[in-house]
């Protein structure tokens, strides 16, 4: 069957959704014999996986998300690459499975970025291309153990802005699922993780809430994070708060915010975050890759609802945090050295 690939006069940049496009060229590289193969552009989206993988049957699979920026004067930036290319390391060290380099994985990253850079959306319609490097166990395997073949690719797609019309805050709530299990893999960015939130995520969109807050698997206490993206709170005297946990994913955009808090003269801290104290915080949010900041309006435990800032309008903490960091993606004002990555596009 032949592959209809997108074509740039397919969008409108201006009105893009959260959705895949096939676009004409994506990254492969494949490990085989002890070593990975040198890699490179392939225009098929069908992956090459054999019925007995293990990324089918025993969840090896791993995977980045990650986003191009067009600038104002035409180029393209990666934000923070690096951490990307060393968090798939840590997750494929969890899961047993073979290490991408890390040069290898940024570069990657440009080549697709480079050969589909028609589909780099212009400067200031809020959209980015959408970058997912991933990783899964391939060749036959019967027995539980890890495979000796894997599959490395990264694929691009158009993505619009996560909130039209600006930040909106939205309503969690508590209940009794756990997204990982303590000791488990919750700091590897395995689809495992995914695939278990995703009962929960319904229950809580057809109670008319936008995600789960999951709390701590062993005491059910504390706050670990919303849906799939990261909490961070402000507390009433300053503070920028974010949970610290052996089961949550070390989020890009959180390390991020935690600098750009102390930039800013809030007190950044990991600590543990009870969920019987959300009257310290005066905003809080979740932070991510797709949305950045998702401001919470309030948040439901036990039936009784805590409302934070506002149900209705963005705090200016949050609005302040979400324009810095947008501005260093986009190459609007400087960041720390090292954050933002140009990518070559001649």
């Amino acid at each position: 069957m032949t592959e209809k690939k997108a074509q740039p006069s397919d969008f409108d940049w201006n009105d893009l959704g959260f959705e895949y496009h096939d676009l004409p060229y994506r990254y492969r590289a494949y490990y085989k014999d002890g070593k990975w193969s040198a890699g490179g552009l392939e225009t098929s989206s069908t992956l090459p996986i054999h019925e007995a993988a293990t990324g089918l049957h025993y969840g090896q699979n791993i995977f980045e998300g990650l986003k191009a920026y067009r600038r104002k004067d035409g180029g393209v930036n990666l934000f923070r690459p690096d951490m990307n290319a060393a968090r798939i390391q840590r997750s494929a060290d969890r899961l047993l499975m073979a290490e991408f380099p890390q040069e290898q994985f940024v570069e990657a990253l440009k080549e697709v970025v480079k050969a589909n850079q028609d589909f780099v959306p212009p400067y200031g319609t809020g959209a980015t291309l959408y970058l997912r490097p991933f990783q899964v166990g391939n060749g036959p395997v019967v027995g539980v153990h890890p495979a000796d073949e894997y599959v490395f690719e990264v694929y691009a797609t158009p993505v619009g802005a996560y909130y039209k019309g600006g930040l909106t805050p939205t309503a969690y709530v508590t209940n009794s699922y756990d997204r990982a299990a303590h000791g488990g893999t919750g700091q590897a960015k395995a689809g495992g993780n995914y695939a278990a939130s995703m009962l929960p995520g319904k229950e809580a969109h057809e109670a008319g809430y936008s995600d789960v807050v999951y709390l701590d698997p062993r005491l059910h206490e504390n706050i670990e994070e919303l849906g799939s993206a990261n909490f961070f709170g402000i507390t009433k005297d300053g503070r920028f708060l974010t949970p610290k946990s052996p089961s949550i994913l070390p989020s890009v955009t959180k390390y991020s915010l935690l600098a750009i808090a102390e930039e800013m003269g809030l007190q950044p801290e990991e600590t543990t975050i009870s969920i019987n104290d959300l009257d310290q915080f005066a905003e809080a949010g979740a932070m991510g890759t797709a949305a950045v900041i998702s401001p919470v309006g309030s948040i439901t435990h036990n039936g009784k609802k805590h409302v934070f800032y506002s149900e209705t309008e963005v705090g200016p903490w949050t609005q302040k945090l979400y324009d810095r960091l947008t501005a260093i993606q986009n190459g609007d004002q400087p960041g720390p050295e090292g954050w933002v990555v140009d990518v070559p596009l001649q």
